[in-house]
């Protein structure tokens, strides 16, 4: 059984209902004769009132997470097929960089963001009275700091996707302005250099799916990495401490498959740090399978629940030929060929492959309509046979092989690129276990051009883009894909690298350098006249 915070996410609901779905909306709207403040703390609620945070967490990964992070870059896409899929061409304009401030993805991600901080701050706010009783195995100030590292964490999404934005660390219905992204920045950097030596330093089952020191430090790593994108100031030896501090502390290692990290039970994983905890009975929301497999695959894998139709989410092509034939990643990430229902049967197909054998191909006519068989399929998340509607594979956030390729990447971008190789080598040393001469890779190799073919498919043809992307550092680029492929760290990537802007993949052109951020929602710059739209989605 995992760790309690995920049978603690309920309770404030059980205490109020909430209406906080963002900052032009602050006020509470009561359900129940009780609410918090005739609610009665007792000792052991403390955790509970922080739990609500972390609860909140899990929308993120009800599809919003993929949406702005995945289908916007090269590596995953959502086109539409004869089945539909098509939902007002929401899923198309995030592959065209064509979205603007009424996407309901945006709306969604915005809100999650802001609840996520009411809730912190209101956590922080209970705690720190005095008189808010606190149980003997709790601690007033690691509560406090673990709530402040909670809503460090939400800023830092909001920062990363909005730039300027509200800042607000008290409970209040005030509404207010933009804050700097710069200013962002700082409050997080400065929170979690606060907060980190507050948390547990030892991994165990009661922190499982909660802040510890170390999830800490890998979330500040991951700030510095991208500081020069948020602060116009790098921070690569700043990072390279807060790694180094992590590997050295003896409590994360590699698993020894690759695909350990994301099994049904990753409650077991050697190398997650943080996670964000599902289970399909009381922690739900977690289904990503049924939006990329086909509805055939239910007798793959004997599912109580049907896949949507044929399916969605796949890989482009130009990202599938970038792997290396023997590199085992590919082979357990997707799901391609011929497919089989568990008897051994051949799978048919249901629309366009009406009762013809149903296979994944590593081809598509474009970006915005496919075949039902067109595209390689992401199963990196393990499907349980016999499995529910929803997984209890717990969602991974930061692992140890991040720690060691975001030090690699600084060493890299510092000149340090056999420093960087040594690291790269050991990543990959269990994604070619078959064929080990292959993988080492040297500094010389990790600064040449990416495998990535970058331009745009029409009726299946490639028509190269002119030009070399990224323009540094490619076969680092590449690596970071193979591994990190659905692990949400894609945009970032691209972005930090400097060609989400500039390249083109399958149906996808550049569509201006202020796609980097998205908008702020239409909803709440009309409700709110201090809140300005982030610039050229004015309308």
């Amino acid at each position: 059984m995992k760790m309690s915070i995920k049978y603690i996410s309920c309770f404030l609901q059980m205490v109020v209902l909430l209406n906080i779905t963002a900052c032009s909306d602050l006020n509470e709207t009561v359900y129940s004769d009780i609410t918090e403040n005739t609610y009665n703390y007792e000792a052991g609620d403390a955790t509970k009132v922080v739990g609500s945070s972390y609860a909140n967490l899990r929308s993120f990964v009800g599809f919003y997470t993929y949406y702005m992070q995945e289908i916007c870059t090269d590596e995953l896409v959502q086109p539409a097929n004869s089945a539909g899929w098509d939902d007002g061409g929401v899923f198309r304009r995030m592959h065209l960089h064509t979205w603007n401030a009424e996407q309901t993805h945006v709306a969604d991600y915005w809100n999650a963001c802001y609840t996520g901080i009411l809730l912190s701050n209101r956590a922080i706010h209970k705690i720190s009275r005095e008189s808010f009783p606190i149980d003997s195995n709790e601690s007033r100030v690691a509560l406090i700091a673990e709530a402040r590292t909670l809503r460090a964490y939400y800023y830092w999404y909001v920062l990363d996707n909005f730039g300027d934005a509200p800042f607000l660390t008290e409970p209040t219905s005030e509404l207010v302005g933009k804050t700097p992204r710069k200013e962002l920045y700082d409050f997080v950097v400065r929170e979690l250099l606060e907060c980190m030596d507050k948390l547990p330093e030892k991994k165990d089952i009661s922190n499982y799916g909660r802040f510890t020191k170390w999830g800490a430090k890998a979330l500040l790593a991951n700030v510095y990495l991208n500081a020069e994108v948020y602060s116009g100031t790098s921070q690569w030896e700043a990072c390279i401490n807060q790694c180094d501090d992590i590997m050295k502390s003896g409590e994360y290692q590699f698993d020894v498959n690759y695909l350990d990290p994301f099994k049904v039970h990753n409650e077991n994983s050697l190398e997650n740090i943080f996670v964000i905890t599902f289970d399909f009975i009381y922690a739900r929301g977690f289904e990503i399978y049924k939006a990329a497999l086909h509805a055939a695959n239910q007798a793959t894998y004997n599912l109580q629940d049907s896949p949507w139709g044929p399916g969605s989410v796949k890989a482009p092509p130009q990202f599938i030929n970038t792997y290396d034939i023997d590199d085992e990643r590919l082979e357990k990430t997707w799901l391609k060929g011929v497919q089989y229902a568990m008897n051994g049967s051949v799978l048919k197909g249901s629309y366009d492959m009406l009762g013809k054998p149903l296979e994944f191909v590593n081809s598509m006519p474009d970006g915005v309509f496919t075949g039902e068989a067109d595209g390689y399929r992401s199963v990196k998340y393990e499907i349980e046979v016999a499995g529910r509607a929803f997984m209890s594979n717990d969602f991974v956030v930061f692992r140890l092989t991040q720690v060691y390729m975001m030090k690699a990447e600084c060493l890299l971008r510092t000149g340090d690129a056999n420093g960087a190789a040594e690291l790269v080598t050991l990543v990959r040393e269990r994604a070619f276990r078959k064929n080990p001469q292959k993988t080492k890779v040297t500094g010389d190799e990790l600064i040449q051009a990416s495998r990535y073919v970058y331009g745009v498919v029409n009726k299946y043809i490639l028509t190269p883009q002119a030009g070399v992307y990224p323009e540094k550092f490619g076969r680092f680029y590449d690596e970071l894909g193979w591994e990190f492929v659905g692990e949400t760290m894609r945009r970032r990537d691209m972005i930090r690298f400097g060609h989400f802007t500039k390249v083109q993949w399958l149906s996808h052109l550049p569509n201006g350098d202020y796609r980097t951020l998205f908008p702020i929602p239409q909803k709440e710059v009309d409700a709110n006249q201090k809140l300005e739209q982030n610039p050229s989605y004015i309308q």
